[in-house]
Formats: C-alpha cells, sequence, structure tokens
C-alpha cells in the first residue's frame, strides 16, 4: 500500500500520492484559482448567515458535514445525539438544524417534536438519513421537520437545503 486517500479526493491530493507511490518529485502546482461557481459557495454563509447546528452521532458523517458547512462558510455546533441537540437548543437559539433521523439517547424523530414544542423562534429542521424508503420523508415531516435530505448528502443538494432554509429574522427570498 503506498498511499491511502480519503474521499471527498482532491485532484492535487491524488498527483502527490500518485508522485510519492513513483517516487517521482512531485511537479511544482501553479496556483489554481478557484472558479467563480466555487467563490459564490464558499461566500454562501456571508450572503446567507446561518447559527446550525449538525445532529449528527457517526463520528466519520460528521465530519463530512462539517467540512461541507465550513466548504460554504459556515461553521455547526455538534450534538451527537438528539438528546443533546434538544439541550443545545434549550441554551441557544439555531436557525437551522441538520438532524440525523437515528441516534443513540433519543432519535431524531423525537429530538424534532421535543424542538417544536420549546418556546421563541423554531428553527427549520432538515432530516439528514440514509433511510430513502417509502414514507420515510413522509415520517420526518410528521415529526415536525421541515425538509429531507437523504445520504451520502452532496454539497449542492446541502447548498439547496441552507438557500431554501429561511431564518425566522429574515424576510422570505425572492423567487
Amino acid at each position: 500500500l503506498a498511499a491511502a486517500l480519503t474521499k471527498p479526493l482532491r485532484q492535487a491530493q491524488l498527483l502527490e500520492a500518485a508522485a510519492r507511490a513513483c517516487q517521482v518529485v512531485p511537479l511544482r502546482r501553479a496556483a489554481v484559482k478557484p472558479t467563480a461557481a466555487a467563490e459564490a459557495l464558499r461566500t454562501t454563509a456571508v450572503d446567507h448567515p446561518r447559527r446550525i447546528l449538525l445532529a449528527e452521532d457517526n463520528a466519520v458523517n460528521g465530519m463530512l458535514a462539517k467540512a461541507m458547512l465550513g466548504h460554504l462558510g459556515y461553521k455547526a455546533d455538534v450534538a451527537v445525539n438528539g438528546k443533546l441537540a434538544v439541550e443545545a437548543c434549550r441554551r441557544k437559539t439555531y436557525d437551522l438544524i441538520l438532524m440525523d433521523v437515528q441516534m443513540p439517547e433519543m432519535d431524531g424523530l423525537e429530538a424534532s417534536r421535543q424542538v417544536r414544542l420549546l418556546p421563541g423562534s423554531q428553527p427549520v429542521i432538515i432530516a439528514m438519513t440514509a433511510n430513502a424508503m417509502e414514507g420515510d420523508r413522509e415520517m420526518c415531516l410528521a415529526a415536525g421537520m421541515n425538509d429531507y435530505l437523504s445520504k451520502p448528502v452532496k454539497l449542492e443538494d446541502l447548498h439547496r437545503i441552507i438557500l431554501a432554509s429561511n431564518p425566522p429574522d429574515q424576510p422570505s427570498p425572492t423567487p
């Protein structure tokens, strides 16, 4: 085994790993200017500020979601189960909660129901689940969630859902 790479894979990582594996001195990389689309993604948080809570018990999924949020310019608080997510919502107001459905202590469905009972501004709650069976989306909506993302979550889908989420203190986006 010459190298181990993690996804999402970047071209520069692959080139360096291949060069090391072939014992070739890596070529000097030219500075790569970000595309307009990449720059637009990176500034999403500036143009659309959100206070985000990520409720995810799986460490790898949590790191991936945080990395995607970071790519969009966001930092998120993290809760590793539904019980801690509800406690976080008692302490702080969030605009958006990305809620895993299957978690220990308290699942995302029950956590969403309890968040909906809290006084004050209500966050947008987005289910993130590997369950993609018929009826799962309806079950999430019935528990008080606003929308549903199936795993593996794609950056474009996360970007779209963040733009569609409208914090209570901000006006609705114009179509």
